[in-house]
């Protein structure tokens, strides 16, 4: 997928990679880019920053109507919307976490995807074109040490988005599946115990080094888009051998606490 004259949603769109997606996607000629965020300032100042093409809109993904008036001012701003981000994501529970860490890692990670491929797939399926970027995470991958609610609701994401593309890629929808290890946000830096696990495990990438990455993903319209190589390397000795990865992960988690 190439970028240029395109119509782009970003929900997280007010830092980390959400942000420098935002950028990026207008440094590629997008006709247009809803920056969007819950913070409200964050969102209006990344758009002011990118200019005319793009447009801030406040909206919490938790709210299951946010699709549709995400969507309605996109389109109503710069048209059909061509490439839509499910970026925004949480980082919440120590263990296996509250009920309440449970409830909002699944309704931000996982039912704001949903929500947002409800409302887009009936206009994308007719058009014959649409492209869906879920950003999950390697913890989604090969899962997360520390945190019950996220490693299970970024496994879930990745799933989502590979049923998509079953069921839609001859149909002309595009999907990828962002899933990076650390990256310099404040998602990792207040993630607790899960985040220095994930600091330990490899280099710490900035945003714009990611949105890099992904523009060349979406041009070779690739469905894992990894930041981190190595991350290939991880899952595919998850594969082989399943229950040697999870004695070397328990190791791992051991060397952790250790400290």
């Amino acid at each position: 997928m190439k970028l240029a004259e395109k119509v782009a949603v970003v929900t997280g769109g007010a830092s980390g990679i959400g942000r420098a997606l935002a950028h990026r996607f207008a440094a590629e000629g997008a006709a247009g880019v809803v920056v969007a965020d819950l913070d409200k300032a964050g969102a209006e100042a990344v758009a002011r920053e990118i200019g005319d093409a793009a447009l801030p809109f406040a909206c919490d993904v938790v709210d299951p109507d946010h699709a549709d008036a995400l969507m309605d001012i996109a389109e109503s701003a710069f048209g059909p919307v061509d490439l839509f981000c499910a970026n925004a994501g949480v980082a919440v529970g120590e263990g296996l976490g509250e009920t309440d860490d449970w409830d909002l890692a699944l309704r931000v990670n996982l039912r704001a995807h949903v929500n947002a491929a409800e409302r887009l797939l009936p206009s994308w399926l007719e058009r014959k074109t649409g492209y869906f970027l879920a950003t999950a995470s390697a913890a989604g991958l090969v899962t997360q040490i520390g945190s019950a609610p996220y490693a299970v609701t970024k496994h879930a994401a990745v799933a989502f988005a590979e049923w998509l593309s079953i069921t839609y890629g001859d149909r002309g929808l595009g999907v990828s599946c962002l899933c990076p290890m650390g990256v310099n946000t404040q998602l990792l830096h207040g993630s607790g115990r899960a985040g220095e696990v994930v600091k330990a495990s490899g280099a710490v990438l900035e945003p714009e080094d990611v949105a890099e990455i992904v523009i060349a993903g979406l041009e070779t319209e690739t469905f894992l888009i990894l930041p981190h190589p190595e991350v290939l390397d991880f899952y595919r000795r998850k594969g082989d051998d399943y229950d040697r990865w999870l004695t070397g992960m328990r190791r791992l988690q051991a060397r952790v606490a250790a400290g």
